[in-house]
């Protein structure tokens, strides 16, 4: 967005959203105890401040307005829309009571509409999360972390209420691979390392051979492993002794271990535990795979939270997707056989990398688009833009909502946040909001 403005000083752009508020995956994705993830806002505000950038929320693309009537409106449209799905197990009892996908459980404690009438059962002692990315950290560090440290977030008021009754007491990550290959980065270990009331359980066997095989990773990773390894083997010091010995609450690594049923309980109406295939590594590097040995072990939990990863929906039936990859098929952001259409982000390149690398991502996209419009690629001659998806969207009946009308949102939020010390109350009913604002 930037950059175009930047570069392009004649440039309009109009940023169409499904939600009635602003800032995606920052407002519902970033864990409400890093709001220092969320100064990015900042920049967006100046953006949606410009002249030349409208924002419109609540105009879902592919239903209230198809793909083709956008590039007849517009001279470009980029399609960032990431991968709103998550990843199916795939395994028999992911349907029970008691089982939920980690997105779903974000988007719960975030305020994601869709997600509000969740609600997930906490009166269980063990919680099991499939998974070891930074997502399963989040939600790790959320059920464990004690509720007082969280009130003063822009976590869910109903969130909140929840996580106040909750009896989870040990939360285990399962993994089908070994401590080399967890997806999570150093920043957020050692926020779990350091969590006020709980310690880790790092089995020193998984770690076996380990010293050896870290002189050849890359930095990173290498940092990474030596304090998971340093964690589950070395004396903690006085001070991280006593904090361990006195906590109540527990979190720890299963690695080794591939997810092959969720287990109900006797009256099968609900989740009780579940079936882990053991497994070994073969292959060397990023490159190994999880082989099943044959050997089966059940884990007792009354919560099973999947976290295997996330996929992108095709939009709209004009685009060009790859379900396979679970991406539009694109060369460089540009979609393929559309001239005019770009994308980026996971829908782009799939649903790897941080906030950061998405980032970068959507910068190289927008200069390929600039180098088309330099090379004449782009149609010329004048586009009615907003103009023409207003009338449209008007006959369809949908209201969208403008960056002012967010504003209001956005101060109402922060006056129902103001009498409990939290930086904001989200709204989380879409019908509310436009009722806040008169529509």
């Amino acid at each position: 967005m930037e950059d175009k403005d930047r570069e392009h000083p004649q440039a309009h752009v109009d940023i169409y959203e499904k939600q009635p508020v602003p800032f995606g995956l920052v407002r519902f994705g970033v864990a409400p105890d890093h709001p220092e993830v969320k100064n990015v806002i900042n920049t967006f505000t100046q953006t949606a401040h410009s002249g030349r950038c409208a924002f419109w929320g609540n105009v879902e693309v592919g239903r209230d307005v198809t793909v083709p009537e956008l590039r007849e409106a517009y001279h470009a449209v980029v399609l960032s829309y990431g991968a709103e799905d998550h990843r199916a197990l795939e395994i028999p009892g992911e349907e029970l009571p008691g089982v939920c996908s980690a997105r779903a459980f974000v988007g719960w404690y975030n305020g994601l509409p869709e997600n509000r009438e969740l609600e997930p059962d906490l009166s269980c002692d063990t919680a099991v999360i499939l998974g070891q990315g930074n997502v399963a950290l989040d939600v790790a560090r959320i059920l464990l972390t004690p509720p007082e440290h969280l009130e003063r977030t822009d976590i869910t008021k109903a969130a909140l209420g929840v996580l106040r009754q909750s009896r989870v007491k040990t939360v285990w990550l399962v993994g089908r691979r070994g401590p080399l290959q967890v997806a999570f980065t150093i920043k957020e270990l050692r926020e779990m390392i350091q969590l006020p009331g709980a310690r880790p359980i790092l089995d020193p066997a998984d770690f076996l051979g380990l010293q050896d095989k870290i002189k050849e990773v890359p930095r990173p990773r290498k940092r990474l492993t030596e304090l998971l390894l340093r964690t589950a083997t070395e004396k903690p010091g006085p001070e991280e002794a006593a904090r361990w010995a006195s906590a109540s609450r527990a979190w720890g690594l299963r690695f080794f271990r591939s997810p092959q049923q969720v287990l109900p309980s006797p009256d099968g109406r609900r989740a009780a535990g579940v079936r882990l295939a053991v497994t070994r590594l073969e292959g060397v590097g990023e490159a190994t795979r999880a082989v099943p040995t044959g050997d089966m072990e059940d884990l007792p939990c009354g919560l099973v939270l999947s976290s295997v990863g996330y996929k992108s929906r095709p939009v709209d039936p004009s685009v060009p997707f790859d379900s396979k990859l679970g991406v539009i098929p694109n060369v460089e952001g540009r979609v393929m056989d559309v001239p005019g259409l770009y994308c980026s982000g996971w829908v782009k390149r799939g649903p790897t990398g941080v906030i950061a690398t998405t980032m970068t991502d959507s910068f190289l996209t927008g200069q390929m688009l600039l180098q088309d419009l330099k090379a004449g690629l782009l149609p010329s001659g004048p586009r009615p833009g907003y103009a023409a998806i207003q009338a449209l969207l008007s006959s369809r009946g949908v209201r969208p909502v403008s960056f002012s009308d967010w504003e209001k949102l956005d101060a109402e939020e922060v006056a129902r946040g103001q009498g409990t010390g939290k930086p904001r109350e989200k709204l989380v009913d879409p019908q509310e909001m436009l009722r806040l604002l008169g529509h």
